[in-house]
């Protein structure tokens, strides 16, 4: 069973453009260090159905000029995740990233390392 690192992150709608260059380059990182699977993706539906849970905008506090960021990167396992992780903060590419102001609040991320309980292939 494979794990997964997952991200939620508020963003400001104008950002997107610099978010999405920042991404593309961390997307190459992960996969050339190993990562199975890497997606970014950027709140377009957010409200929730009446009777089927809360939204994100609502969980999130997003003001109008916001959406959401759902981003996942997949791993073999933990191990591998570990690995290659610690590869890629040694990466140049990211290290360049390292103390730039980000086109997000990082204040306002939440991540967490999830092993995988059903999977369909």
């Amino acid at each position: 069973m494979s794990y997964v690192d997952g991200f939620l992150l508020v963003i400001r709608k104008k950002n997107l453009k610099a978010y999405k260059a920042l991404a593309a380059v961390a997307c190459k990182v992960w996969r050339e260090h190993g990562a199975l699977d890497y997606k970014e993706c950027t709140g377009e539906d957010l409200k929730a159905s009446p009777g089927c849970g809360n939204s994100y905008t609502d969980l999130l506090k997003c003001r109008k000029d916001e959406t959401v960021i759902f981003a996942f990167i997949v791993y073999k396992s933990r191990a591998a995740r570990d690995k290659i992780n610690a590869r890629v903060m040694n990466d140049p590419r990211m290290a360049a990233m390292a103390g730039k102001k980000m086109p997000f609040d990082l204040k306002r991320m939440w991540v967490g390392g999830f092993a995988s309980l059903v999977e369909c292939k």
